[in-house]
């Protein structure tokens, strides 16, 4: 009896984003996912099989662990950077995989490689490997820092089968940094660096190399021109801690911020400022941002912003310019939401019976700080009003409350943070929503502000 051959597994081809990590079927101009166009790559064919797979035994069996019993919690390593060990949530814990991205230039290696000479110098083991300078120009900018005598294990390489058998031969260290992950590649996976298979591949070698060995790592990540780290997205979620290091080059004030941890909690932030030893911490940053504020001009108002569990005062600052009729007006936004610009000046033309629509309106957090929290909004609406009428706000009071829609001024989290920060600095009064009790510090009077009318009525009566 003639048998025919069994039939072949068919051979699928998949095409990746190189932005996003979405897949396709086939190529196109546009990836479906991120909307970016000309990024889809040809991947190496995912074979499937005809027959059905069982995976139902075969397998190593596991054990449960009871909720309720002793948990020990992860023993932690100081950097010596206090700014950097706020961020991570109390410092290195062994066997952690950190992902760290930031725009080029804002100073990621430098504050990488200061992190790793204060543990270096504490007696801690630090490996320095760069895939985008060589070794020679790492030792050039150590030197600048004022690092040259740490003594910190340096190479240049981006091979990651001779990292591993590198690191394989000798005692494993206390902190890797590899700088940068899109910059290695493995010879068994196909693509040229930094394409999303070589970013998954690579990580996930590095990082299990870590978990096995009790090894923090810090991997460099690049940033598109959105601002989001470039590669997979997976990346970001099989590491334990992404951090975010902001900030303008022609500001010195940078900011690390944790967008995801798994050791503490999130959105806690570590302020520097550039100098020409590199960067150095700011304990107080409410201070550095409030320290070129003059005299009392319209248009500026101070907000006790939260970052985690650190209130940081900010300057606000508005600009209002009338235009000639039939003139198209233009908004401005930096370091603040624009969509939420335009609902302010919404409510207030409603609710207050104030014109806009025939100004310009810009509108400016100073020293390059972002906002994304809510309570901005009262000391955005005062810092419009004041614009617009010209009349300067009180130089000893700050401003904070969400706005609705409906012109409220609504509670937000944690006043008495905000509060005992502004009165640590020597301002006396306060607006915003109603305060618990004890909130409000000795020394600081704070005043009630429950509609959006009494904020404009505020500022017409403030000599």
């Amino acid at each position: 009896m003639f048998c025919y051959p069994r039939p072949m597994s068919k051979l699928k081809r998949r095409y990746v984003c190189q932005a996003c990590g979405g897949l396709s079927s086939r190529w196109q101009g546009q990836c479906a996912d991120c909307a970016e166009w000309n990024t889809l790559a040809e991947e190496a064919p995912a074979t499937v099989f005809s027959e059905k797979h069982d995976l139902s035994a075969g397998g190593r069996a596991f054990n449960f662990v009871a909720m309720d019993e002793p948990l020990a919690l992860p023993a932690r390593r100081p950097t010596g950077l206090a700014e950097f060990d706020r961020a991570l949530g109390g410092g290195l814990v062994p066997g952690s995989a950190i992902l760290m991205g930031g725009d080029p230039g804002v100073g990621k290696s430098t504050l990488l490689l200061q992190a790793a000479a204060k543990v270096a110098l504490a007696g801690g083991d630090a490996v320095y490997i760069s895939g985008e300078e060589a070794a020679d120009q790492v030792r050039m900018r150590a030197d600048r820092l004022g690092l040259g005598d740490a003594p910190i294990r340096l190479a240049a390489a981006s091979s990651v089968r001779d990292i591993l058998t590198t690191m394989g031969a000798i005692r494993p260290p206390s902190l890797l940094v590899i700088d940068s992950i899109q910059t290695m590649h493995s010879d068994q996976i196909e693509g040229a660096p930094g394409t999303v298979s070589q970013v998954r591949g690579c990580a996930f070698e590095l990082i299990r190399y870590a978990k096995q060995n009790g090894v923090a790592l810090f991997l460099v990540g690049h940033v598109t021109k959105d601002g989001a780290i470039a590669g997979p997205r997976v990346l970001e979620h099989m590491v334990d801690v992404v951090m975010s290091f902001e900030g303008e080059r022609t500001h010195r004030f940078r900011i690390l911020r944790a967008l995801k941890n798994r050791y503490g909690a999130v959105d806690e932030i570590g302020v520097f400022s550039m100098a020409g030893a590199g960067l150095e911490e700011v304990a107080n940053p409410s201070s550095l941002f409030l320290s070129d504020r003059g005299e009392a001009v319209p248009g500026s108002a101070v907000f006790p912003a939260l970052e985690g569990t650190r209130p940081v005062l900010v300057e606000i600052q508005a600009l209002t310019v009338r235009l000639a009729s039939g003139a198209t007006p233009r908004r401005a936004v930096v370091g603040w939401d624009g969509g939420r610009l335009a609902m302010i000046l919404a409510v207030l033309e409603a609710r207050c019976g104030l014109n806009f629509s025939s100004a310009e309106v810009y509108l400016n957090v100073a020293g390059g700080y972002r906002l994304g929290d809510p309570a901005a909004d009262l000391a955005v609406a005062a810092a419009l009003v004041s614009a617009l009428a010209e009349r300067p706000l009180a130089a000893d009071a700050i401003w904070f409350g969400e706005l609705s829609l409906a012109g409220e001024v609504r509670p937000v989290a944690h006043p008495g943070l905000r509060l005992k920060e502004a009165a640590k600095l020597g301002f006396a009064r306060s607006f915003g929503p109603a305060a618990g009790p004890g909130d409000a510090p000795s020394g600081l009077h704070h005043q009630t502000l429950r509609l959006l009318p009494n904020l404009v009525d505020r500022v017409m009566a403030t000599p």
